[in-house]
């Protein structure tokens, strides 16, 4: 009789990390049904980090707060957004988990809005928790609609940012060519624990790996709007107190700069995630871990929370195994992987009914497995 681990991520637009999870373990125990199953679902600051946490997190509560969307009155108007209170633990005083794709994510949209799309709901969530007196937030920025340098979610903050005539400047990554002035002077204070920025890029604000070149044309940006807003987000850089140059300050269109410029602190998402449902107790005397995600690539070796998974397991001594939607890249370090389009014969077979095909990964890693 085994312990088993299965920490997989969501299986980005077919299915969250706690259904990954489920469907893990169910095909495990239709082979092996005597062994032990923790599912712990995982993410790595991306969307479902919030849903990643409720699963996990005993007593954790999502709390409604209307804000605006991400392109205001012309596609979602207002809406109804959650945030997620984390009790306190080890003397602490209550978190607040924040995900910017359920304000302003680019799902949201009812179509693309390069220049127009914004984060000013985000900006009204975290005014939300900070409402409820919380200690500490954690921001999961991915999944953004918008390039606009963060400059809705500052706004509604409080930070004030005119036009050179003294005009608010219009939002969304349009109104970056009108910023004259930034008065900070009125902005939220953290709380008293600080305020962690997750994210799984590490992208620089500005340049040709900056947020504007390599995010926004998948918001929808031409070349000439992407051009655009690089000159916007440089007008930007030039006028709030961070760095463009800092790992992470393109993420999310560059919102991960305008926290920077509050005073927030950019780390990776997928080790706090780890952190806060206690991975590593978990996994400690397992004997099998299983992680896994959409696309096992390149990327993944850079903050994803399959690495941070296979890593963590790697220095507690216990073998991981891979389950994927497809494997672009040789899974180094696994005893096992296996791919969904491979068992189902094609990608979008894999991609049609993601349950059944990770049911059928947790049963043939199970009936490869000897313990």
């Amino acid at each position: 009789m085994g312990r088993i681990v299965v920490a997989p991520d969501s299986f980005k637009g077919t299915a969250s990390a706690r259904d990954a999870a489920a469907a893990i373990a169910r095909g495990w125990r239709s082979a092996r049904p005597y062994d032990g199953v923790d599912e712990v679902p995982m993410a790595d600051g991306g969307e479902g980090t919030m849903d990643a946490l409720a699963a996990a997190v005993p007593g954790a509560r999502r709390i409604l707060a209307r804000v605006e969307g991400p392109a205001g009155g012309r596609d979602t108007g207002h809406l109804d957004a959650e945030w997620l209170l984390l009790p306190a633990g080890d003397g602490g005083g209550p978190v607040a988990l924040v995900e910017l794709a359920a304000a302003s994510g680019i799902t949201l949209l009812d179509r693309l809005a390069p220049l127009d799309a914004h984060t000013y709901g985000f900006g009204q969530l975290i005014a939300a928790a900070l409402d409820a007196g919380v200690e500490r937030l954690l921001l999961a920025i991915g999944g953004s609609a918008s390039t606009d340098g963060g400059k809705g979610a500052l706004a509604a903050l409080g930070a004030r940012l005119r036009t050179g005539d003294g005009r608010p400047v219009a939002p969304g990554g349009r109104g970056l060519a009108e910023v004259a002035t930034a008065d900070l002077s009125a902005l939220r204070a953290l709380p008293p624990g600080g305020v962690l920025v997750l994210s799984d890029v590490t992208n620089p604000l500005l340049g040709p790996s900056g947020a504007a070149a390599v995010f926004a044309p998948q918001k929808g940006a031409s070349p000439e709007e992407v051009a655009l807003l690089e000159s916007g987000l440089t007008r930007l850089a030039a006028l709030l107190p961070a760095d463009p140059a800092t790992p992470g300050a393109g993420a999310a269109g560059g919102a991960g700069f305008g926290l920077l410029a509050w005073g927030a602190t950019l780390t990776s998402g997928a080790a706090v995630v780890a952190d806060t449902v206690g991975l590593d107790a978990r996994i400690a005397g397992a004997d099998l871990v299983i992680t896994g995600e959409g696309a096992f690539d390149a990327q993944t070796a850079a903050g994803k929370a399959a690495a941070e998974v296979a890593a963590r397991a790697g220095r507690a001594g216990v073998p991981v195994a891979l389950a994927a939607g497809r494997i672009e890249a040789p899974p180094v370090g696994f005893t096992s992987a296996v791919s969904l389009t491979a068992l189902a014969g094609g990608p979008d077979a894999a991609m049609g009914d993601p349950v059944r095909w990770l049911e059928r990964a947790g049963a043939e890693l199970a009936a490869r497995f000897d313990a």
